[in-house]
């Protein structure tokens, strides 16, 4: 079945390997994580037995607005002291069509993708939209090109 013949989920599109921080880490220690791994944001989550449940997100901006803007001693913040916990996810179930609507609702541009109880499954970016998107219209474009062959054919 092609990928323009059913509905693409954000358990599909998401990348699995997610940078993950506990809330009580030295906020530090979260920064150099960041710059180790090249990402600008961590998922926050507490390990459980069944998985790993989101509690928020840090970003490399929180932490610039909330310690360098306020002039905050970061040697004695955590993570849980910056973090966003009222953070938006999408289900794994989720549309593409889903995603771009939360993402634009909240004006985000990435999202952690949970299954139930909050269980981290990846993280969806919106460059990862734009892949999906580019290469459903790459599909299209192909499609038309095929006609106008067809057509050629048909009707020289």
């Amino acid at each position: 079945m092609s990928s323009s013949s059913r509905r693409m989920t954000a358990a599909e599109l998401c990348t699995r390997t997610v940078i993950v921080t506990s809330p009580d880490a030295p906020l530090a220690q979260a920064a150099r994580a960041m710059r180790e791994q090249h990402v600008g944001c961590l998922v926050v989550v507490r390990e459980t037995d069944e998985g790993r449940q989101v509690l928020g997100v840090l970003t490399d901006r929180d932490i610039v607005t909330t310690v360098m803007a306020r002039e905050a001693d970061a040697a004695k913040l955590r993570v849980e002291d910056v973090m966003i916990s009222d953070v938006v996810c999408v289900d794994e179930s989720d549309s593409l069509h889903d995603v771009l609507a939360i993402m634009r609702r909240h004006r985000v541009r990435r999202l952690p993708v949970v299954g139930p109880q909050r269980r981290l499954v990846g993280m969806i970016a919106a460059d990862d939209v734009l892949r999906a998107l580019t290469e459903e219209l790459l599909t299209l474009t192909e499609v038309l090109s095929e006609q106008i062959k067809a057509e050629r054919v048909l009707r020289p």
